[in-house]
């Protein structure tokens, strides 16, 4: 059976920041916590944002975000959220400062732990305050997903999973990346083409979700706008189209992601090393492409065709190549992961609710082996 779930309002274009008063109005919000992070602080984007908000609201802002959310940092979020008296909430910035917003709006709405909302462990996710999702990088696309990666008070990173988590409304300005750098550019370019390539794969029948997956993959891959993102990173052109393409890979993800995604949460919870999400999949990306292969040829070929590859492209050699142009380190090694690492990270990847839509399910020797792949190719 198949099952088709779009559901956030998502207001898209260049200057579509100046659509947030009124969202908030519908949404009948009057003293919101802005979610974000020093980075976003420090360039100047919250500015914006306020000034686009005018003084019709009382503002409360929360910009302690960490590089990947803790359940730490959600507990500080919500401490703050109760005492200013808030009543909805705004995430400006990338997927980490998105991702806190929705832990805040769980714990706030339901306690803690943190871990006893895993859908792994039969958690379930109650309705939150209203929340309005501004990215402000093209990857991760959590604007519209229903998704919560946290690393939980045990070392876990766990995606919470609730439909009453995708944000109510979505404002896309692509004109919001603008000063974004040239390797995050990359790394969240990356990682939306890896949510296109990994929802289309994943066995679940959702064929709208598939056509949205493809028509993000052609954008940042055949179109070339990755690239020029990348490339000159005042592209306004190429930066509508990314923060599309990212978009439309977390629509894609509604029917799921895989091994990749598995494998990259088990790396992005070591604490020490502070790996970058995005990063991380562009790493393991090819390598798992490889291992899926022959799995479903004729997905392969529509992956092809998507990519403006010829009919007999070596997939991971493509994405290898890809990411050698975009400045991406070239295996986990380089990252800073070593051997004594992969038994911990096999244990989590088996574990993550990833794992379970893969298009091809690793056993825990072809997990260790894929890291160890990824670790030195």
């Amino acid at each position: 059976m198949a099952i088709l779930t779009f559901q956030t309002t998502t207001h898209f274009d260049h200057g579509a920041i100046n659509n947030l008063p009124a969202v908030l109005k519908e949404l009948g919000l009057k003293h919101p916590m802005i979610c974000t992070d020093k980075g976003i602080v420090a360039v100047g984007i919250l500015d914006q944002v306020r000034e686009a908000i005018g003084n019709e609201f009382e503002i409360t802002v929360f910009d302690e975000t960490p590089e990947n959310p803790t359940e730490a940092a959600v507990r500080d979020g919500v401490e703050k959220f109760k005492s200013a008296g808030c009543d909805g909430l705004i995430a400006v910035g990338g997927g980490s400062a998105m991702d806190l917003a929705k832990g805040v709006g769980i714990m706030e709405a339901q306690g803690g732990p943190m871990s006893k909302h895993a859908p792994l462990a039969g958690g379930k996710i109650g309705v939150i305050k209203p929340l309005v999702a501004v990215p402000t990088t093209s990857g991760t696309g959590s604007e519209v997903s229903s998704g919560s990666v946290i690393i939980t008070d045990e070392g876990q990173k766990i995606v919470f999973v609730g439909k009453t988590i995708i944000p109510s409304f979505a404002i896309c300005d692509p004109d919001l990346t603008l000063g974004l750098p040239k390797h995050l550019t990359a790394a969240t370019g990356m990682d939306a083409v890896t949510h296109c390539i990994e929802a289309f794969l994943t066995p679940q029948i959702n064929p709208p979700a598939e056509g949205v997956a493809l028509d993000g993959l052609e954008r940042a891959v055949r179109m070339g706008y990755l690239k020029r993102a990348v490339a000159d990173g005042s592209d306004r052109q190429a930066r509508w189209h990314m923060m599309m393409a990212s978009t439309e890979g977390a629509l894609a993800f509604t029917k799921g992601l895989g091994a990749v995604h598995a494998m990259a949460h088990a790396a992005g919870r070591l604490h020490d090393l502070r790996l970058h999400h995005g990063t991380l999949n562009a790493v393991i990306l090819p390598v798992v492409l490889r291992f899926s292969e022959g799995v479903d040829e004729e997905k392969y070929a529509r992956l092809r065709r998507a990519m403006g590859l010829a009919e007999n492209a070596d997939l991971g050699d493509f994405i290898e190549g890809l990411n050698a142009e975009l400045g991406i380190p070239k295996n986990l090694g380089e990252m800073g992961i070593t051997a004594d690492l992969i038994p911990g990270m096999v244990e989590h990847a088996l574990g993550d609710v990833c794992h379970f839509g893969a298009h091809k399910k690793p056993t825990g020797d072809e997990y260790a082996a894929l890291y160890e792949t990824a670790m030195t190719k």
